[in-house]
């Protein structure tokens, strides 16, 4: 049932292997990047109250020792006061330029376990071990690290990538059905930018991906992860094409920073949001037919997930307060919004010529049916 994806990036080509019981398996994976058998592995509580004993024992099979840090869980983790605790405490480790730091957790861990292996003595390797749907799928792969700023998020950071990708599959069975759903969020984003037939098969399969099964899950898993390593390889540090994994994520960012970055709006969940709301502008500028965006949101609804700016709890700002906070975006390029709109489902494509006139008409009408 395994699957591996190669990320062909030359001297920094990895592996993303796919499929259940990798956790056990993990010291005979990462034995051969060592030269000594000793890892430093960075983690959350949550996910080391689950998980770390679990690493430890797969990692003892093959006699690596391992010492781990766990920092507070949730997205305020991805700031400078955590980053420097996680700096300083793997060089308490006396983790050298040849050994490897292992990242076991979501994407916060994920990224700022990345970024402080890209600056510590100026860079040593490190391995994703993607705990959640969304890191598994996102960003666990592409070499994207960072921590958030006050100004906004993943604005300090470095394209550091890892030398391996173990995505755990099993692991999957432990998250909330809402944490599940939200990686959804990123899985559906896939099929919509770029593989019409992927949307198809996830229309069907959907159900029983979030049910658990198997099959499914590895088939999504390692479909994804092929997309985004080939986008990757095409544009690694993101000058073009690999702005299209954005999708949706424009607007997300917005009603991410709209709700505190809390657990009021988790990612996938705004990236979902976001996607419906790029397929509806679209739309209304007439590049895809109209019935498109009306396909996004009843299989989002479909599989229980927030579809609306209605389904998020609490307040929002204007329409043209959350403009604003588009303009905070990292995608700003000469002072222009970069959207990534759609010509129908698997036809996304990257533009600075949208007028903000129907940027604001469509949040002003998501904002008027709460």
């Amino acid at each position: 049932m395994e699957k591996t994806v190669h990320v062909p990036l030359g001297d920094r080509a990895y592996d993303v292997i796919v499929g259940p019981g990798l956790l056990a398996q993990a010291g005979a994976r990462i034995a051969p990047l060592l030269r000594r058998r000793k890892v430093a592995v960075l983690t959350d509580e949550n996910v080391a109250a689950l998980h770390l004993e679990g690493l430890r024992a797969g990692l003892a099979s093959e006699g690596i020792e391992m010492e781990a840090l766990a920092l507070p869980a949730g997205e305020a983790t991805k700031s400078w006061p955590h980053f420097e605790r996680a700096v300083e405490w793997l060089l308490s480790q006396k983790v050298e330029r040849n050994d490897v730091v292992v990242a076991l957790g979501g994407g916060v861990i994920g990224d700022l376990a990345g970024f402080a292996a890209a600056v510590l003595r100026r860079g040593v390797r490190f391995v994703q071990i993607p705990t959640s749907l969304l890191a598994q799928v996102d960003s666990s792969v592409g070499g994207k690290t960072g921590i958030n700023a006050p100004h906004g998020k993943n604005l300090i950071g470095a394209f550091h990538q890892p030398s391996l990708v173990l995505a755990d599959t099993e692991v999957l069975g432990t998250l909330t059905a809402r944490d599940f759903l939200a990686g959804y969020g990123e899985v559906v984003k896939y099929g919509l930018l770029g593989d019409a037939s992927f949307f198809e098969w996830l229309e069907q399969n959907g159900p029983a991906l979030s049910g658990g099964d198997m099959a499914t899950r590895v088939q999504a898993v390692a479909h994804s992860v092929q997309m985004k390593a080939d986008i990757v390889v095409r544009d690694e540090t993101e000058q073009g094409d690999r702005a299209l994994l954005n999708l949706g994520h424009t607007f997300c960012h917005a009603l991410e920073a709209a709700t505190g970055y809390s657990g009021r709006l988790l990612h996938g969940e705004g990236v979902a949001i976001g996607c419906a709301l790029a397929f509806e502008l679209s739309s209304r500028l007439g590049l895809c037919p109209q019935e498109d965006p009306s396909r996004v949101r009843a299989h989002i609804k479909a599989m229980g997930m927030k579809t609306d700016l209605a389904d998020i709890e609490g307040d929002l700002p204007s329409a043209a307060a959350l403009v604003d906070l588009m303009g905070q975006d990292k995608k700003v390029v000469d002072g222009q919004l970069r959207f990534i709109l759609a010509r129908g489902i698997g036809e996304a494509f990257v533009t600075a010529d949208v007028p903000k006139d129907a940027v604001l008409s469509v949040l002003e009408d998501a904002l008027a049916d709460r």
